[in-house]
């Protein structure tokens, strides 16, 4: 299977998309501080599973993809601070927090199969 198509990937980039959106719409000074953070937690996740996904060895992977759950953790954190700031909408808040929740599951699930294929 390539990259491009697993399910977990794709719910990455998806939500890169969403808040580029976001971080395109905040004021220069606002983007400098917490438009980073969350841009860079929020492209992390994707960016740790490609990487995961390309390394040969399977602990060198499922370091990655444990940094890539690291990751969504921090990035629900800077999403709330968003919606705490009143930087987006209680609805966009809510929405991101279930495409995280969402994407957390399916990373453990991915984890945990990893596991299982390797214990075999």
């Amino acid at each position: 299977m390539e990259l491009g198509k697993l399910e977990i990937y794709k719910i990455s980039l998806d939500l890169s998309k969403e808040i580029w959106g976001v971080y395109s719409s905040l004021a220069t000074d606002l983007k400098f501080n917490i438009g980073n953070q969350v841009i860079r937690s929020i492209d992390s996740i994707g960016a740790n599973i490609a990487e995961g996904y390309g390394r040969f060895h399977y602990k060198d992977s499922m370091k990655f993809y444990y940094n890539a759950r690291g990751s969504l953790s921090e990035s629900k954190h800077w999403v709330y601070l968003l919606y705490q700031r009143k930087l987006i909408s209680k609805e966009l808040y809510k929405q991101m927090l279930e495409e995280l929740e969402l994407l957390g599951k399916k990373l453990n699930g991915f984890i945990n199969t990893m596991k299982e294929k390797n214990d075999k």
